[in-house]
């Protein structure tokens, strides 16, 4: 089962604290609010210096996909995050501010409650051709290009896969997060 998410449809919607917005790609379950999702996948922009929001319970991995990046502080740590394609994990309860190096970056983020069920979703960018197995996926194509289960991506569309073994192929940078059972 394939189900497509263009990014032409995406709204912005600001960010909980109001110091950026963010674009939702998809949710678990489906229609689930800030407070209620098991695991979010969203596009945030950032274009200025400022904390992110807090969640409770809820880990998170962000990459960057645009621009030059940011020195994020994560409770109390310094942490660099001026590489593309790197996913970077931590918590979302935890203080984290964040210093941009320079101009507005635009990152992946990944998002999920503790004990919901579910063990942590793997991220990874990839290039090229990959067979991804039955488990649920989602597929987010950050450059364009990106052939999957018969349709073809372009920039920030996306696809959520699940049920049956496909190809991906990946003519640009392709996150690929991988929903596994607890």
């Amino acid at each position: 089962m394939t189900r497509l998410l263009p990014a032409a449809v995406r709204a912005a919607v600001p960010w909980k604290n109001g110091g950026g917005v963010t674009r939702e790609i998809a949710a678990w379950p489906p229609g689930a609010d800030m407070a209620g999702f098991d695991w979010r996948v969203s596009l945030a922009e950032v274009g200025a210096d400022g904390p992110f929001s807090a969640f409770p319970d809820v880990d998170r991995t962000l990459t960057l996909a645009e621009g030059a990046g940011m020195d994020l502080t994560v409770d109390g740590a310094s942490r660099l995050v001026d590489t593309r394609d790197v996913p970077q994990d931590f918590r979302g309860d935890v203080p984290t501010d964040c210093r941009l190096l320079d101009g507005p970056v635009v990152n992946l983020n990944v998002m999920w409650r503790r004990g919901g069920g579910r063990s942590a979703p793997h991220v990874a960018v990839v290039r090229g051709r990959l067979l991804l197995a039955a488990a649920p996926a989602l597929v987010v194509a950050l450059d364009g290009g990106t052939e999957v289960a018969g349709v073809t991506l372009g920039r920030y569309d996306a696809a959520l896969l699940s049920g049956t073994d496909t190809v991906l192929h990946a003519r640009g940078r392709t996150a690929v997060v991988g929903f596994t059972p607890a």
